[in-house]
């Protein structure tokens, strides 16, 4: 057991001084210590995000009108402003490497700068032949291959709107997300491969299309196939022609790329970004969190149906190289992306939670990251055990940085810096220009104790809107219903006396035992600690006030059984370790934990089956990862 809090690494003088934020703050004229600078950040924001503006030298036009305009939901940012993200993730020496890509059957690829830049003016031509301009949307269905981020650029360099999905994604879930925005082109692979295996989409891909009525035409790109299928457009068609590479400048809140809630219940919601809060949040937080530029190699393990792929391709703005990988990160097995990692010098490396725990439950022992100074988690809370295993088996002088954020926001608000100490199980800091606080349900700020992790004033990478709400009353009741003018995000946070944070999970899905209220995280940090345990998933059934089960589901690991005795440790752990209110009234075994498509654990749609929704109406299996084990999860007749 570690504790929670235990001091695991101490940034030396030489990192202080070499950190990115170091040379910010002395440009400043800053030299107090971080919370100092935090607080700046927050009070003034008008002041900070001018001086990010600044200090990176954004390319564009600010404008004369005012850096912030009105208050949250309805803010607006660097009114009078014109750039495009293009423009700025494109600049720099054309020599330097900026794109590396691998995937899991070995194959490897590089792009330098200018070789970067010639391919997405030539895809540029290639829309504009098909009639995309200025607002028109892109959609794609696929991998995280070079073609994507290409097309991406390509769209965005004209003002156009990106939008896209994994290839794991179903046709159903897919058109649920394309048919909201009306694209006028979809680029398509017709297959991709996974754990070893090949999966043809192409008739998935023409379900899709069939369903787009505002639909002008498909571009395929070649994976399992040759050519283009059916009376499509090939991807060598579509960047067939040369053309010079011309960026069409958007004012600061034109929309940039359309992503989507998960989508497990109900239908997605189509969170709209622009393009210059992106630039500035990203610029921001990979520069001074992340602390990368020019000479890094970084990498996060992401599909495109995930917000990480677009804060991933965000490290070409600082000048970082880009480390794209296509394929499972357990094939040929758990150690897979750790070897990647060795081969291509990577300096950060990006992963989910998850990931990093069943690398520690494998036993497995990275070797060969000499360049590796930073390693990212997200998705879910990072127990305190793989805090531990980070330091003790990767690398014991890297920095971990536990972050949490969203898809709403494009970013992390909680996060790690290079100026402060890493403790297990505690994210060190709320980010610049994020003004985090844990609310009580009075919406009274608190401190050292759980309470809604809220924004209290307007951050520039916050939505321009929902697609399709014009009266903005979706995006309204999505995060400020619950406080006015505040934005809830639905996470439980307690941060701490001295601006350490720690994330307990959704604050829809508490625990709420006999008034001891609980995150989840700090359940499965018990049960998952056991050997015999794989996965699991914790459900309180109670409702309108009234105390109902609380049942635990386990996944167990190869060769192991539910004896009496395991449960009986089960037991007693819980109810040492958290309480004896939350010693489950049941333990069930399971083939599976439902996740979605990014990994996360689906409490609710379980918790609303054990209360009788049918299986079909309590998720949508195509935003799964394994829609197969939800029926395990129905009440026996």
């Amino acid at each position: 057991m570690v504790e929670e809090g235990a001091l695991l690494w101490e940034p030396t003088p030489d990192v202080v001084r070499a950190a990115r934020i170091t040379r910010y703050m002395e440009r400043l004229g800053r030299t107090g210590d971080y919370e100092d600078v935090w607080k700046w950040s927050v009070e003034s924001p008008a002041d900070f995000w001018t001086s990010i503006w600044d200090y990176f030298g954004v390319v564009g036009t600010r404008g004369d009108g005012p850096v912030i305009r009105g208050t949250m939901p309805d803010a607006e940012w660097f009114t009078g402003s014109a750039l495009n993200y293009a423009e700025n993730a494109l600049r720099g020496h054309p020599g330097r490497t900026a794109v590396i890509f691998r995937n899991e059957s070995g194959s490897r690829w590089q792009y330098s700068l200018g070789e970067l830049r010639e391919e997405v003016a030539r895809v540029r031509a290639g829309l504009v032949r098909l009639g995309v301009g200025r607002g028109d949307r892109v959609a794609a269905y696929v991998p995280n291959v070079p073609e994507a981020l290409i097309a991406f650029l390509a769209t965005a360099s004209l003002g156009a709107i990106w939008s896209s999905c994994s290839p794991d994604f179903g046709a159903p879930s897919v058109t649920d997300r394309f048919a909201q925005i009306e694209p006028k082109v979809l680029i398509a692979v017709d297959g991709y491969r996974y754990g070893g295996k090949a999966y043809d989409r192409s008739q998935v891909v023409r379900e899709i299309a069939g369903k787009l009525p505002t639909l002008e035409a498909t571009v395929w790109i070649p994976t399992l196939l040759e050519g283009a299928p059916d009376n499509g457009v090939s991807w060598d068609d579509l960047r067939a022609e040369t053309a010079p590479l011309e960026f069409e400048r958007v004012p600061f809140g034109h929309p940039l790329w359309v992503l989507y809630s998960s989508g497990t219940t109900g239908l997605p919601k189509p969170i709209v970004h622009g393009h210059g809060g992106i630039v500035l949040e990203h610029l921001k937080s990979l520069s001074f969190h992340q602390d990368l530029g020019e000479g890094d190699v970084f990498f996060w393990y992401t599909t495109t149906g995930w917000m990480m792929w677009n804060y991933l391709i965000g490290g070409l703005l600082v000048g970082s190289t880009v480390l794209l990988y296509d394929g499972s990160a357990a094939h040929p097995d758990t150690g897979a992306l750790w070897r990647v990692a060795a081969e291509e010098g990577v300096t950060y490396f990006g992963t989910g939670a998850p990931y990093i725990m069943a690398s520690m439950k494998a036993g497995v022992k990275p070797q060969g990251l000499d360049r590796l100074r930073g390693i990212g988690s997200t998705g879910s809370p990072l127990p305190p055990e793989g805090f531990a295993w980070v330091y003790s088996d990767v690398k014991p002088d890297v920095q971990l940085g536990s972050f949490s954020g969203g898809t709403d926001v494009c970013t992390g608000f909680v996060g790690a810096v290079p100026l402060l100490p890493i403790r297990a199980g505690v994210i060190p800091c709320r980010c610049l220009g994020a003004s985090v606080e844990s609310f009580d349900p009075a919406g009274a700020s608190i401190v050292g104790e759980v309470g809604e992790l809220v924004i209290t004033r307007p951050m520039p990478s916050m939505p321009v809107m929902f697609w399709n709400d014009p009266s903005g009353d979706r995006y309204r009741e999505s995060y400020f219903a619950d406080y006015p003018g505040v934005w809830r995000h639905g996470d439980w946070i307690k941060i701490l006396p001295d601006g350490g944070c720690v994330i307990y999970g959704r604050s829809d899905s508490t625990l709420n035992r006999g008034g001891v209220r609980m995150g989840t995280s700090e359940f499965y940090r018990v049960v998952e600690r056991f050997d015999e345990i794989a996965d699991s998933l914790v459900i309180d059934t109670g409702q309108l006030g009234q105390e109902g089960r609380l049942l635990l589901f386990v996944t167990l690991a190869e060769g192991a059984e539910l004896s009496d005795e395991l449960v009986s440790r089960l037991r007693t752990a819980l109810r040492t370790e958290l309480s004896p209110r939350h010693v489950p009234d049941e333990i069930h075994v399971v083939p599976g934990i439902p996740r979605t498509l990014s990994g996360k654990k689906l409490e609710v749609p379980v918790r609303k089956i054990l209360l009788g929704t049918p299986v079909e109406k309590a998720a949508n299996p195509d935003a799964m990862a394994n829609p197969e084990v939800l029926a395990h999860f129905a009440p026996q007749q």
